[in-house]
């Protein structure tokens, strides 16, 4: 944030390990303002691999850090010579260069270390940072679904300081009915539950029975980066299932 500040930074380069990237990409995108732009950058191959991917990525980053128009996208991500939104990456292989995919929208331009070409405007210009940045995050469980799954191997996830649950259902958000039902119990007590996906690409609409069961949609964010948002906005105070659902409307 300092670095932002300073009138002398044109942009920010982030190096990561690509394994979590997406997450530190999206809780960046939600802490920090939109005026100057961060870039997340990283490497599927080790630097002493043939056909290292890494200086490439990295000088493709600093042709996006610099460019003019890659202030107001939020906080981007370059990999593979292509440039990703923080909220629509996510990382779909575990080898090879192209390892890196976007959704709902795919990459938002191509770069090469000579060229670089948008898909369309900025969209966040002059927007600022949408939560305060926090030290300490509330405990938010992820809660894998899968055949068979009992209300009581469910439970066992869900710790006496879980604030919140993300369900990373079947489909657009399912589960069985058992766990519904534990999981109804324990919002109806307070604790924030939003519903995912484990599907790579899906949208999870909101279902007739979430009013009453005070359940949220996560809408297009995977489960890790609906845990980071449900995170924030605990943290801030908020715990009222229409106010997170609108936040989460947003993405």
């Amino acid at each position: 944030v300092e670095a932002l500040a300073d009138d002398g930074c044109d942009g920010i380069i982030v190096t990561h390990g690509t394994d979590t990237l997406e997450e530190t990409a999206f809780l960046l995108d939600l802490t920090l303002p939109a005026e100057k732009p961060v870039v997340v950058v990283g490497a599927m191959r080790p630097a002493d691999a043939v056909g290292y991917d890494g200086l490439r990525n990295f000088a493709n980053a600093v042709r996006v850090a610099g460019h003019p128009d890659a202030a107001g996208r939020g906080v981007l991500v370059v990999m593979g010579d292509r440039v990703f939104g923080a909220r629509d990456v996510r990382k779909v292989r575990t080898r090879g260069a192209e390892a890196f995919a976007g959704f709902p929208r795919e990459s938002l331009a191509l770069v090469s270390p000579s060229s670089l070409e948008w898909f369309g405007a900025p969209w966040r210009g002059g927007v600022g940072a949408r939560f305060a940045w926090q030290d300490d995050l509330p405990e938010v469980a992820i809660i894998y679904v899968h055949a068979a799954l009992d209300a009581d191997a469910a439970a066992r996830q869900i710790g006496p300081a879980t604030r919140g649950v993300v369900v990373a259902g079947v489909g657009e958000g399912n589960m069985p009915d058992r766990v519904r039902q534990h999981l109804i119990r324990r919002a109806a007590d307070g604790m924030a539950v939003v519903r995912a996906s484990r599907a790579d690409e899906a949208l999870v609409d909101r279902e007739p029975q979430d009013d009453a069961n005070r359940f949220v949609a996560a809408r297009a964010l995977n489960p890790q980066k609906a845990r980071i948002l449900l995170q924030l906005l605990l943290a801030d105070g908020e715990t009222d299932p229409a106010a997170i659902q609108r936040a989460f409307d947003l993405g």
